[in-house]
């Protein structure tokens, strides 16, 4: 379990300017972009005990992380 955060331009260093250009001008990649640091944030929450949850939800948060991640993945292509 790591205590830092997967900052969006972390994951995708490659496309940093790609992510900075689309989160100025698609509605769709803002909604994506934005769901992913929300969940993002809540699991790093969880991770340093700030709001601590049971492993399920945990679970269920680091899932739907990735399935946004896969998304974001996919439109950045």
């Amino acid at each position: 379990m790591s205590h830092v955060p997967h900052e969006l331009v972390e994951e995708f260093p490659a496309d940093k300017d790609k992510i900075h250009a689309l989160t100025q001008t698609d509605g769709h990649f803002i909604k994506l972009a934005d769901d992913y640091q929300k969940v993002n944030r809540e699991i790093h929450m969880i991770e340093t005990k700030i709001h601590p949850a049971d492993d399920g939800y945990e679970k269920q948060l680091r899932r739907q992380r990735l399935a946004l991640k896969d998304q974001i993945s996919i439109y950045l292509k």
